[in-house]
């Protein structure tokens, strides 16, 4: 019932890190992707001042419920089911959505659902946040990035670490504009926009 994921757990830190940079004093963060739920547990905990609401497709829901019966924390929801080409989305109103290790994992068409999706929900000076690995026009993909691009295609062709300037011109496409793009340790990016 509950997962445990070993990246998670490793990343964590340095995600709340830019999350705290970047997130607003208070409001509804709407998580998609939430996975294992472990982000979702370990994010509420430390930003008290925000409600975080988990989401994902329904394999991933028993887990993400699991995490937060033990974590018992006020501002963590009861997570959605949200699938990406299911509309409209189960929610109407948040102040900044969050989405980590998803982009490279669902097919370029989820990613557009995605974006499109944010471009609809976010208003105003909301921000949108990616974490995860992207490739670059200017340079060559990290050795580490290429054997992980390899094994994500041959588990599943329309996944593959994406390049950053077509996820940047899709952002653009929904009105988010790009505010930030970090490097973070084992070759990720933390990467968020701020809806116009």
């Amino acid at each position: 019932m509950k997962q445990f994921s070993p990246s998670c757990e490793r990343n964590k830190e340095s995600i709340l890190t830019v999350l705290q940079e970047v997130l607003p004093a208070s409001g509804v963060v709407l998580e998609i992707g939430s996975g294992s739920g472990q982000h979702a547990a370990y994010f509420a905990r430390a930003l008290p001042q925000l409600e975080w609401q988990p989401s994902d497709v329904a394999e991933n829901l028993p887990s993400i419920r699991a995490w937060r019966a033990e974590a018992g924390l006020p501002n963590l929801r009861e997570p959605l089911l949200l699938d990406l080409f299911a509309e409209p989305w189960p929610v109407t109103s948040v102040q900044a959505l969050v989405c980590i290790n998803t982009v490279h994992i669902v097919s370029w068409p989820g990613v557009e659902k995605l974006f499109t999706g944010a471009g609809r929900l976010l208003a105003s000076g909301a921000v949108m946040f990616v974490y995860g690995p992207y490739r670059y026009s200017t340079r060559p993909l990290e050795p580490s990035n290429e054997e992980f691009d390899r094994w994500l295609k041959a588990r599943d062709a329309q996944s593959g670490v994406r390049l950053f300037e077509d996820v940047n011109a899709l952002a653009h496409e929904n009105g988010l504009m790009l505010a930030g793009d970090r490097a973070m340790p084992a070759n990720n990016r933390s990467i968020w926009w701020i809806k116009k």
